[in-house]
């Protein structure tokens, strides 16, 4: 494929240092803490995972109305790095605002994992949407897949120095407690963040995008409405996005859900922080390879692969009862969510128009976080109402299921043109 630029480099970099609110605040420390605090604060099991679940529900249902406004809006010369940073600086400092939260606050830790991850996830709209910036569309399945593989490998970092941390004040050896461990490691993962989110900053640039004019709020809304009503010359674009609305509802909610579920079925904490960790170096390889396999037989046939693994994901989790069962899961799962989210983000890229892709990356999220609610609200339900959170993990597969027979109906990233249009005035 050739050496890849200093943008591609840049741009890919970011992944490496983001990744740690990844790992350490949405999927591993944080769950884990935010229950321990629950349960100091009278709130059952159950009731907890189900009030976490509704919680990603809510930032995910905010960001997926303000995602297209606001991807429309910075497709004007020069706004993309803006919101990018800006978004990136709401989840940074909020993040920050955890290490201050007194124990016991359940409530107080919830509104700020809202608001730090409204600022991860709005910052990464305009990170996926520069991929059409930093590469061409032939090298976009190897960039993106690259770029996951990266944010696995640069997470694992953080998260190494981070349970160490906590393992270390578990058995006495820091003199320092649990608690006052978890806060040092959302400090680590401010820190990382911001670090690695200099290149980008420095050396990526809006290429692609709409010359200002005046009243842009006021452009930017009638440019919304009119891609809307021109949504069908994009052939298959929305077939695509609702594809991808079912079988990444699933990923997304086994990914968030998965340490808090793994508490409720009886897992130390302890095994669930290293599962997780080998579950990252696991990952790194796997985003790579899925793709140089899509280079070979195309994006498309590798997404299949990666949601026929998730449905075999969802069958196994209802019947998870002991460590190996969930150490068994996890390497499932290693082996193709950064595959199947890069692929899904470089096939969505080839069918969109570069100057309108903060827009068409807006509608991307709108679709991603949509489906996000209602994964975490059916898993949320169904555990208090059978008291058991297993119950709704194999009602997932029917989202796999759906989003599979959609897929069928688009072509095969290769035979994609390479030179989409902006919607007409």
């Amino acid at each position: 494929m050739g050496k890849f630029t200093k943008e591609e480099n840049s741009w890919m970099i970011y992944d490496w240092g983001s990744s740690a609110f990844s790992v350490i605040i949405t999927t591993a420390i944080f769950p884990i803490y935010y229950k321990a605090q629950a349960t100091e604060a009278g709130i059952t099991g159950a009731n907890s995972t189900a009030y976490l679940g509704y919680t990603i529900a809510i930032f995910t249902f905010i960001l997926a109305i303000l995602g297209p406004v606001l991807g429309t809006i910075a497709d004007y010369q020069g706004l993309k790095k803006r919101f990018f940073v800006s978004f990136m600086g709401l989840g940074i400092f909020s993040t920050f605002a955890l290490v201050f939260v007194p124990e016991g606050q359940w409530l107080l830790l919830l509104i700020f994992f809202t608001l730090a991850s409204l600022g991860s996830t709005g910052a990464n709209v305009f990170y996926d949407a520069f991929l059409v910036d930093i590469t061409k569309d032939k090298r976009m399945n190897s960039v993106s897949s690259r770029g996951f593989g990266l944010g696995y490998i640069g997470s694992t970092i953080p998260f190494i120095i981070s349970i160490s941390i906590i393992l270390l004040a578990q058995q006495g050896l820091l003199p320092i407690n649990s608690t006052t461990a978890s806060k040092i490691a959302f400090l680590i993962t401010c820190i990382w963040w911001a670090v690695f989110a200099i290149p980008i900053i420095k050396n990526v640039q809006q290429l692609h995008y709409i010359e200002n004019e005046p009243k842009p709020i006021r452009q930017s809304f009638k440019r919304l409405i009119r891609t809307l009503r021109n949504i069908r010359q994009y052939k298959y674009l929305s077939i695509f996005l609702l594809a991808y609305f079912f079988y990444i509802d699933g990923v997304g909610t086994i990914i968030s859900m998965s340490t808090a579920y793994g508490t409720d079925v009886g897992l130390s904490s302890t095994i669930l922080l290293v599962v997780l960790l080998v579950t990252q170096v696991v990952a790194a390889p796997f985003a790579v390879i899925y793709g140089k396999l899509a280079n070979r037989f195309s994006a498309k046939i590798m997404l299949y692969v990666g949601i026929s693994v998730y449905m075999i994901v969802c069958v196994y989790g209802y019947f998870l009862e002991t460590a190996i069962d969930f150490w068994i899961l996890a390497m499932l799962v290693a082996s193709s969510q950064g595959g199947i989210q890069a692929l899904s983000r470089s096939y969505f890229a080839k069918l969109i128009p570069k100057q309108n892709a903060n827009e068409f990356f807006g509608f991307y999220n709108i679709f991603g976080k949509f489906a996000s609610i209602t994964g975490p609200l059916l898993l949320g339900a169904t555990a208090q109402l059978t008291g058991k959170s297993n119950a709704g993990i194999l009602s997932l597969i029917v989202l796999f299921l759906i989003g599979m027979v959609i897929l069928y109906f688009v072509p095969s990233d290769k035979k994609l043109g390479t030179n989409v249009q902006p919607i007409s005035k």
